[in-house]
């Protein structure tokens, strides 16, 4: 299972399990899903796809932030 937070300064945009993230890198968007190898990155302005347990796609736009994956839990601290 892999487990996912999106989170601003101001309030928690998601949290939960989910199949896949795609995120909006700084050298390019990446997928992420469960046991992808560790990881920290810079994120850029764009859009953060969610596909949940049960599916359903999710769209978070940003304007940048950071993400790491470490033990299949990403988190991701964004600018909304």
């Amino acid at each position: 299972m892999l487990t996912l937070e999106i989170i601003t300064p101001e309030k928690i945009l998601f949290e939960g399990s989910v199949k896949m993230v795609k995120v909006p890198g700084s050298k390019g968007s990446f997928g992420i899903l469960q046991n992808h190898a560790a990881i920290i990155s810079t994120l850029e302005l764009g859009k953060i796809t969610v596909i949940t347990e049960s599916d359903k796609e999710e769209i978070f736009d940003i304007k940048g932030g950071v993400v790491e994956v470490l033990q299949n839990k990403v988190s991701v601290l964004v600018t909304d």
